[in-house]
């Protein structure tokens, strides 16, 4: 409940401080000095500690899988805004509303990390989409930015709507939005109940953007401003995900073998078509939105085996995952050409950006030694637990292997192409940061169990 509230009243202090200041670096300040108040009151409340004693009626259940995550969340957050808070100054003028938004998807994060009704669900759903509308169409300038933003609206709308649908459904079958009473008694599917299942199963997948949902991501991650595609692909789509399996588990974990199939199905046609399409890119920016796709394929992963390994193996996909693709995405700002040509010779000119983005892309690509090669470890085990989609692993691994391709192009180009030569700014305090970023991207690859022990050290009251 602290991140709930805190994270909505800091998103009104934005809003005021955009008033009474016009001092961006103020803005900025406070922003960042506000975001590590909510971390440290969540990190507080997975300790047992509550600023907020308010009766929920059942509507939110808090454990520690839901505060875990809203710890890397709004972490992942923070680092966002250190190393690319002064980039958003470049969309517009409108700093201050920029950060107040985005603290408002922050609070639906904390919602849907912790729903235990459909309404709630619902809310927080909506909490976190409508400012990713705003945020998208940001730069008003840019017709592709307007576009992206109708695209976003229109897609998000339609599936809020699937959604609406499969809860009423529901309710009309167990008579409650609560999840609890959903599950219990549900040994097996009936007509109402399966409507029901798959078209939540659909709206999420729309949320996630799982093939065959997923064409309006490239659009809208392409057409928004960098540095807010940088935030969507990341901690959002994480945030669907931990939604997703909390919704399945909480309502139909008991006739999990009757949807599984068609989870993986999905999460099938979801690693061949993002690692494929990825291929053929052409864009960095675009390449980067076709791979959150081939990542969501893995993170499917977590739904599909629905077990501990699975929830243990989401956490730090979220944390591996999110740190990698930050830092790429921050040092994508700093380019002016988002082609492949446009990194050629990088390491001759700014070796410190070229050697943290090459640990951040065989992040991505799952090489050891690597957060990123633990989480598909995870994932993969997973599902090899469960016993039931081997054919599905084997998917898994040889998508894995395709993707090693394309994030070795932009590798290659740093180091073994010649380009002309660009001007970049870069600080070193921005320089600093991303090494440390890279050097918890090696040490979360080293040593693994430290984040997922989290899920198991702290004691929730």
């Amino acid at each position: 409940m602290n991140a709930i509230v805190i994270s909505a009243v800091l998103g009104v202090v934005m809003m005021f401080c955009g008033v009474f200041t016009n001092s961006k670096p103020a803005v900025r300040f406070v922003a960042i000095i506000g975001l590590l108040g909510l971390l440290i009151a969540n990190v507080l409340d997975m300790g047992g500690y509550h600023f907020f004693n308010v009766n929920v009626n059942g509507m939110l259940a808090f454990d520690i899988f839901g505060l875990l995550f809203n710890t890397i969340a709004f972490a992942a957050t923070w680092i966002y805004f250190l190393l690319s808070g002064r980039d958003m100054e470049r969309v517009g003028v409108n700093l201050a509303e920029y950060f107040a938004l985005i603290f408002f998807v922050l609070c639906g994060i904390a919602i849907v990390s912790a729903f235990n009704s459909l309404l709630m669900l619902f809310l927080g759903i909506e909490i976190i989409s409508i400012p990713l509308y705003i945020l998208t169409g940001s730069d008003k300038r840019n017709l592709k930015s307007n576009e992206a933003a109708l695209k976003y609206f229109l897609m998000g709308a339609f599936s809020t709507g699937i959604m609406l649908m499969g809860i009423t459904l529901l309710y009309g079958a167990k008579g409650s939005f609560n999840m609890e009473v959903i599950r219990s008694g549900t040994t097996t599917l009936t007509p109402m109940l399966a409507a029901g299942l798959l078209l939540l199963l659909f709206a999420m997948s729309f949320k996630v953007s799982a093939v065959p949902f997923h064409f309006w991501t490239p659009d809208a991650y392409d057409g928004a401003p960098t540095v807010f595609t940088s935030f969507m692909a990341t901690i959002v789509k994480v945030a669907g995900f931990i939604a997703f399996i909390r919704l399945f588990e909480g309502c139909f974990g008991e006739v999990h073998k009757q949807w599984q199939l068609l989870a993986a199905i999905i999460t099938a046609a979801t690693l061949f078509i993002g690692n494929i399409t990825a291929v053929f890119q052409q864009s960095v920016k675009r390449m980067l939105s076709y791979s959150s796709i081939a990542q969501a394929g893995f993170m499917l992963f977590a739904l599909v085996a629905m077990n501990e390994t699975a929830k243990e193996g989401l956490i730090f996909y979220a944390a591996a995952y999110s740190l990698a693709t930050i830092g790429i995405f921050a040092v994508l700002l700093k380019m002016k050409d988002y082609t492949f040509e446009g990194f050629n010779g990088l390491a001759k000119r700014q070796p410190v950006l070229a050697a943290t983005n090459t640990i951040f892309l065989l992040s991505l690509a799952g090489i050891p030694a690597t957060a990123g090669f633990w989480a598909k470890f995870y994932m993969l085990s997973a599902a090899i637990n469960n016993g039931n989609v081997m054919w599905l692993v084997i998917v898994g691994v040889l998508c894995a292997a395709v993707s090693v391709y394309y994030y070795f192009r932009v590798i290659q180009a740093m180091y073994f192409k010649d380009g002309e030569p660009q001007e970049i700014e870069t600080s070193r305090g921005f320089k600093g940061l991303l090494i440390v970023i890279a050097a918890v991207v090696v040490l979360l690859g080293i040593f693994p169990h430290w984040l997922i022990n989290q899920l198991y050290s702290f004691f929730y009251l």
